[in-house]
């Protein structure tokens, strides 16, 4: 955000950022507008918490859909049936773990996977600890955080070195729809930092070494359609050179 206001500023004057560090559930989340006045947040186009009329959606993804790589978090001992899978569809037979409120859980609904949608994030990886399903992902952006913070502290989990699932999750912009004129800057700031590289540098600088680290290359790829993504990001596909 800080880029695409510098590059903004010529032709749209000074800014401040003020960032809120409150932790809103999805009932919550979808009041950031109408209720609590924020200006704008980052999130999953296609946000089921949110009505078109409630927000305007900058319809240019700035994180190279690396959220719609999903990587399995799963448990030590089916590690060996995760490995050797031969068909996909097998997979489909296995419960995976989802929070409430989370699209996924559509998602998966939408392709006729098995899930269990209950409890919240915090709790998530005890429940896998305890058998309640047989897997939880995690966007590839996040995964090695999330298991090293929360999962790790279970010996009995792991992160799957062979599967992965793939769908549209491009993060972007959802702005308050009552301040159109910051709307237009973000997106004319965000196509100026796609055109002069910025946005790239900053990937880069944050994920400078992802498809390694993870060894998406070599991951069998599950994908799956989802319903909710804005027509325009309906067509995204996994590309692997561009991370």
């Amino acid at each position: 955000m800080d880029a695409i206001l510098k590059a903004t500023q010529e032709t749209h004057g000074n800014y401040q950022i003020q960032e809120s560090f409150t932790d809103y559930s999805g009932t919550q989340e979808s009041k950031a507008f109408s209720e609590k006045n924020h200006h704008l947040l980052v999130k999953v186009a296609g946000n089921h918490n949110f009505k078109n009329d409630e927000i305007i959606l900058i319809s240019k993804p700035i994180a190279k859909n690396l959220l719609g790589y999903r990587i399995h978090i799963i448990k030590k001992k089916d590690a060996a049936i995760f490995d050797n899978l031969k068909d996909v569809s097998i997979l489909k037979k296995g419960v995976h773990g989802i929070p409430e409120t989370w699209s996924d859980a559509t998602v998966f609904r939408h392709n006729d996977n098995k899930f269990s949608e209950e409890g919240n994030f915090d709790d998530i990886f005890e429940r896998l600890h305890n058998e309640n399903f047989d897997y939880v992902k995690s966007g590839a952006n996040e995964v090695e955080t999330v298991f090293r913070e929360r999962a790790s502290k279970f010996e009995s989990l792991t992160i799957s070195k062979s599967m992965m699932f793939f769908y549209s999750f491009p993060f972007v912009f959802y702005v308050n729809p009552l301040i159109p004129d910051l709307a237009k800057r973000i997106d004319e700031g965000l196509q100026r930092i796609r055109n002069s590289g910025v946005l790239d540098l900053i990937f880069n600088f944050y994920y400078p070494t992802i498809v390694e680290n993870l060894g998406l290359e070599k991951k069998r790829c599950l994908f799956l359609k989802t319903p909710l993504i804005p027509k325009e990001f309906a067509n995204l596909k996994p590309n692997l050179a561009l991370l």
